[in-house]
């Protein structure tokens, strides 16, 4: 059912969180994780160069990521996907579509409404966009806040 899965990551921590979920997806069913790193560009006199400072050191840790996949004995691939557009969203779910996805997995940072509003959210845009199952992975804080919840009514 889930043959291919994509990693969609920025390389921080909630994408990192995302990581464990593809990797037992892939692993039940025999399949594959994609990590997929959007790498925006900017525009005008700029062009050509990434948005974020550190983007050469996040594609290393990523390369690292899938490495660590690799020898686990997941088969993992990583893929650079760039683009002038600034819609992370729009660019991961094409992709996803490109190779056939079976599923997104991607973590969610917890801003609020108004923070997405002015910043935008990824995983927002991806589950609107989409043409397969987004895994959205909650922040940890809310995860825990959730699993004590279920413990309460489980005792109950």
């Amino acid at each position: 059912m889930f043959e291919t899965i994509i990693w969609a990551t920025d390389g921080s921590e909630a994408a990192e969180r995302a990581l464990e979920f593809a990797k037992q997806l892939a692993t039940y069913e025999g399949g594959q994780v994609i990590a997929v790193h959007a790498n925006e560009l900017m525009g005008g006199r700029g062009g050509g160069y990434p948005v974020f400072a550190d983007e050469e050191e996040v594609e290393r840790k990523l390369m690292h990521e899938v490495a660590n996949l690799r020898d686990q004995g997941v088969r993992a691939t990583f893929k650079l996907i760039t683009s002038a557009r600034h819609d992370a969203g729009r660019m991961i779910a094409d992709f996803a579509r490109g190779v056939d996805a079976d599923a997104i997995v991607v973590g969610t940072r917890g801003h609020s409404a108004v923070t997405n509003l002015f910043l935008g959210s990824v995983t927002q845009r991806l589950l609107h966009i989409a043409h397969c199952p987004v895994l959205a992975i909650p922040p940890l804080k809310a995860a825990e806040l959730a699993q004590e919840a279920d413990e309460r009514v489980a005792v109950s």
